[in-house]
């Protein structure tokens, strides 16, 4: 009897742990749940930085820009920070400060590669446009013409632009009501090779309005969009992107995060505590690729301002296509969407201060597992500015990207 009763706890309490383990984790890195652990670190007071000056005419702008790096991530006691810069088609500057890995002494560079969460958009809206320049795929035209069959009725009528613009009523991660594949996204712990695998996990869930006539920010729907561009491509979405955005750009530090894809050197990730900064913890192991459109890229800041110069090059991107694409979308009564939001871009209006004149910033950043990222172009000058870190802070996280744009626009404005 006692056999039997061990054999049983055996078969049944170690498979629950294994389940239940990385949901209590992912629940309490999102501050839902008390955090466990030991493995706790402090943020070091020895903080190294590097830097590359690309043009010597932007020598004294980088040494700014490397102060205003270093600035911010003492203020939010990020274990480490990379920006980068590039203008007219070039890198001109970038700089890392702090550390990738706090515990092997291994310092951040300008080369380390960082989860970008949802900036992911900005690769997967590249790829989007690059179908729509090359007239593979027609941004207003319905689901049912592209799917042999839908998974979920309810998607009929929605759209490649209301996807991209998060105005086709798909749910975000928590608003999922396939319960099973809601929990799957926040263990993340299955490897999802194929974006037609990823959808399953959410291909049961309702709607949460009819298409078109609410804006509802939808990471499920960028993932359902991947499908699409998979469908249109005749290819892998993974291997399109590589070969349609990475390739051109050379954006030779992107990947999708897998273990077989993953490049070097990757920073360690970190959870941060918001009532003591300075207390940071390694992130626990865990899989992005069910949202890898979405938010599970891996890159640095200087491959991210080339995919900012990419959308500004009209031999990449025509010019009537990314006007479509940094434009923000209307709902069906004609109004515009609440966030400004164009086709995988947020659109909105640069405030630098006095003495500036207006004009239009193009920008997405992402929060994931760990990590934080920021890309912002100004086509007004042709500049990009990108900004990643290794940990989920509460802070304000971007506005050093702001600051750094400001010393490069000053600069430009001298060069004229």
């Amino acid at each position: 009897m006692k056999k039997i009763l061990l054999a049983t706890t055996f078969f049944v309490f170690v498979p629950l742990v294994y389940v239940l383990v990385p949901i209590y984790q992912g629940l309490a890195h999102r501050g839902m749940l008390p955090m466990l652990g030991w493995d706790y670190q402090t943020w070091p007071t020895e903080q190294p930085t590097t830097q590359q000056v690309n043009d010597n005419r932007f020598k004294s702008s980088g040494l700014h820009a490397l102060n205003l790096l270093k600035a911010q991530q003492k203020a939010v006691s990020a274990p480490g920070y990379t920006a980068a810069v590039a203008i007219n088609g070039n890198i001109v500057w970038a700089g890392s400060v702090g550390w990738a890995d706090i515990a092997r002494q291994i310092k951040m560079t300008t080369d380390t590669q960082l989860r970008i969460g949802s900036t992911s958009k900005a690769i997967t809206s590249a790829g989007l446009a690059r179908l729509v320049a090359a007239k593979k795929l027609n941004l207003d035209a319905p689901l049912a013409e592209y799917f042999d069959a839908l998974p979920n009725p309810g998607w009929h009528d929605i759209t490649a632009r209301q996807l991209a613009s998060h105005m086709a009523g798909m749910p975000h991660y928590d608003e999922n009501t396939d319960i099973l594949g809601m929990l799957e996204t926040v263990s993340a712990q299955t490897h999802y090779p194929n974006v037609l695998d990823a959808m399953t996990l959410f291909d049961g869930s309702d709607l949460l309005y009819t298409p078109g006539e609410q804006f509802s920010y939808a990471s499920l729907g960028t993932v359902l969009l991947s499908v699409l561009i998979q469908i249109k491509a005749g290819e892998p979405y993974q291997d399109f992107i590589k070969h349609a955005v990475l390739a051109p750009l050379n954006m030779k530090s992107t990947n999708t995060g897998s273990p077989d894809d993953v490049g070097s050197p990757v920073a360690t990730y970190y959870w941060q505590d918001e009532q003591q900064p300075t207390r940071l913890k390694p992130w626990y192991e865990l899989d992005l690729s069910h949202r890898l459109a979405a938010g599970g890229w891996v890159s640095t800041s200087k491959n991210l301002v080339q995919l900012g110069q990419g959308f500004l090059d009209d031999s990449f991107i025509p010019q009537d296509v990314r006007n479509t694409f940094w434009t923000p979308q209307q709902l069906k009564d004609g109004t515009t969407n609440r966030q400004n939001y164009g086709i995988g871009w947020r659109i909105n209006d640069l405030d630098l201060g006095k003495g500036y004149k207006p004009m239009k910033y193009i920008h997405h950043g992402g929060v994931s597992a760990g990590a934080q990222s920021f890309l912002m172009v100004i086509p007004e000058y042709k500049l990009s500015v990108a900004v990643n870190t290794n940990v989920k802070t509460e802070a304000n996280f971007g506005a050093v990207a702001f600051k750094i744009a400001k010393v490069f626009v000053d600069e430009l404005d001298k060069l004229k």
